[in-house]
């Protein structure tokens, strides 16, 4: 029996915010004589795709058709994504919005570890969004499965709209949440959050039961078939009408959960896409983030690796 079924089959449509994760290697040997803080004599630098395109990347890693619809700024940093995600064979349909600079995340790395990060983003112009709408509706009869992917950038301000219409299209919905307000995602078909994004929308939970009940109550009231709790080291919890099914963490080393999120949901939507029932893909989507926790930054999961992770299981 194959352990991955073939994933090329799966169409997907991936939308939310972008951008470019930017990392400065170099080593650390002194304080500066300015200020007491370390001085880093930079090496290398690096360049992925980070946020939605980094999900769109990890789907594409793992074999399925990847469309990518998002805003960037009409800037070099804009630029670079495009071609940075068109190079790992993601379908990239990028808006310029010139009034605002492509979001970009730099990291400062020194022995391997991450010493400052600086951000640098705008929220994107209603006029652009607008029209994203429109080439939404275009793209939507290409895909199976839509993803969205929220990181409260604003490129998801139509978000319940999205919604509407690809459900009224049949489209299996995979949202990956942001904020205390799930409002906006009803009828989403499973929304994932993490622990952290969970206790902002439930609140504290005292045990596993009352857990179970508070995550219960979100699922039936955004009207969603599941809800997807990860995490991190204890696995992760699928929440259904019929009950809870949990997964144990896969990780074999923890190195980095920076990007987890992203490979969670890309490898749960390739896997439903391609005709997976919902408990294979949640193992599948836990192997993979078992995988991609032990590498530096936002990366991806290849499908030989998986396979042979999944093989070992």
């Amino acid at each position: 029996m194959k352990l991955l079924p073939d994933l090329s089959k799966a169409r997907l449509l991936v939308v939310g915010d972008v951008m470019l994760d930017r990392y400065w290697f170099g080593e650390v040997s002194r304080i500066s004589p300015e200020a007491p803080v370390p001085v880093v004599k930079v090496e290398r630098t690096e360049e992925r795709p980070g946020g939605a395109a980094n999900v769109a990347r990890n789907a594409t890693a793992l074999g399925a058709r990847t469309t990518l619809l998002s805003v960037v700024g009409n800037d070099e940093a804009g630029a670079r994504l495009r071609q940075l995600v068109e190079a790992e064979q993601v379908t990239a349909c990028l808006l310029k919005d010139a009034s605002i600079p492509t979001t970009v995340k730099l990291r400062v790395i020194g022995r391997q570890q991450q010493l400052l990060r600086i951000d640098f983003e705008t929220l994107p112009s209603h006029e652009v969004l607008a029209d994203k709408l429109t080439d939404f509706e275009s793209l939507l009869a290409g895909c199976d499965v839509l993803v969205l992917s929220d990181y409260g950038k604003g490129g998801l301000t139509h978000i319940a709209k999205m919604i509407e219409l690809a459900r009224a299209a049949g489209k299996i919905i995979l949202v990956d949440p942001k904020g205390d307000d799930y409002s906006r995602y009803h009828g989403a078909t499973i929304v994932t959050p993490n622990r952290a994004e969970m206790r902002e929308v439930v609140g504290r939970w005292k045990n596993e039961d009352d857990l179970t009940g508070r995550a219960q109550a979100l699922r039936r009231e955004l009207g969603a078939q599941a809800l997807l709790l990860t995490c991190s080291e204890d696995g992760m919890s699928l929440y259904q009408e019929s009950g809870v099914l949990h997964e144990a963490a896969k990780a074999r080393e923890v190195f980095d959960v920076s990007g987890a999120g992203d490979t969670v949901i890309a490898a749960l939507a390739a896997m439903l896409g391609s005709g997976a029932a919902l408990a294979q893909a949640m193992h599948v989507a836990n192997c993979a983030a078992g995988i991609v926790v032990g590498k530096l930054g936002t990366a991806v999961v290849q499908r030989e690796e998986l396979q042979a992770a999944l093989a070992q299981d």
